[in-house]
């Protein structure tokens, strides 16, 4: 059995019937090879069948040594497993080696998340005299009236927007689509965006559906989203770690502090299990702070 083969079909099986991103199967890939690569440092020159459950322990102890995060460790032992887990269903081998392979135990990390007053702060802080300045203004609305995933917004297209039923479709991942409401504010910028800045660019194909646009006329890239936050942020030196994803936390955070549904809440996000939305339940510290300050005996 040769591992480039079989990862190649991996590879095929979470595009095909997983329906994950190019992003997801890239990571998947990439935590894999370090296990091949661990492997033959180390002389074995064997395929995936003969791989046991001491091996992949010795993977495991020569990552932590480097220093690499429980996080990161608990991510390429899920990678391995799901190869091993696609192994088993195409009986490419009798045993999984990882069944008692154990990730470390990995807690929970609160999001960062923006006030409503941050968000506006951030969002008028945009130049909206220069040409793409309206664009930008469109992408932070829809960013955090709709809790987008950056991935979702660069894909989101002029054919998906519902405005009359206050509604945008959204092709989250494994190309499972979802209805999102989208506030007023944001229909309003959009539509500025639209009329000021959109129609005056030569479009090129295959982007004509795509709603936000670089000067070239073409999709904007995950890294430009991320530049123009970054850009924004930097100016008014706010003093938090600001991302696209900062705005979806936010948008989360804000609806289950007001009251939404969680369920509601996880339809909007796209998320697969409620499990992940309940991160967003946390309460506000400086709510905690006050209830001790009032009611325990002894502050």
């Amino acid at each position: 059995m040769n591992w480039e083969s079989e990862i190649s079909e991996f590879k095929n099986y979470l595009r095909l019937e997983k329906g994950l991103s190019d992003n997801s199967i890239h990571a998947y890939v990439t935590d894999l090879f370090k296990l091949v690569q661990f492997l033959r440092d180390r002389g074995y020159t064997f395929g995936p069948d003969a791989v046991t459950l001491s091996h992949l322990r010795e993977m495991i102890d020569w990552v932590s040594s480097r220093g690499i995060s429980p996080r990161t460790q608990a991510r390429i032992i899920s990678g391995i497993k799901s190869f091993y887990k696609f192994l088993l269903i195409e009986e490419k081998v009798e045993k999984d080696p990882t069944a008692l392979l154990e990730a470390p135990k990995v807690g929970r990390k609160l999001p960062e998340i923006l006030s409503v007053e941050e968000i506006d702060t951030i969002i008028n802080a945009v130049d909206t005299k220069k040409p793409e300045g309206q664009r930008n203004k469109a992408i932070l609305e829809t960013l955090y009236s709709c809790g987008l995933r950056v991935s979702e917004l660069i894909d989101l297209k002029i054919s998906n927007l519902f405005f009359e039923s206050g509604f945008i479709k959204i092709e989250g991942k494994g190309s499972k689509e979802r209805l999102v409401p989208i506030s007023n504010k944001a229909i309003k910028e959009i539509n500025l965006y639209l009329s000021e800045y959109r129609r005056t660019l030569k479009i090129e194909a295959p982007h004509e559906d795509i709603l936000f646009l670089n000067r070239r006329g073409k999709k904007l890239s995950r890294v430009m989203i991320f530049t123009i936050i970054k850009n924004i942020t930097r100016k008014l030196n706010l003093d938090k770690n600001i991302s696209p994803h900062t705005f979806r936390h936010s948008f989360a955070t804000h609806l289950i502090d007001g009251g939404a549904n969680l369920r509601a809440v996880q339809e909007m996000l796209g998320h697969e299990s409620i499990i992940t939305t309940e991160i967003y339940t946390h309460l506000d510290k400086e709510y905690l702070k006050n209830t001790i300050v009032q009611y325990h005996p002894r502050t």
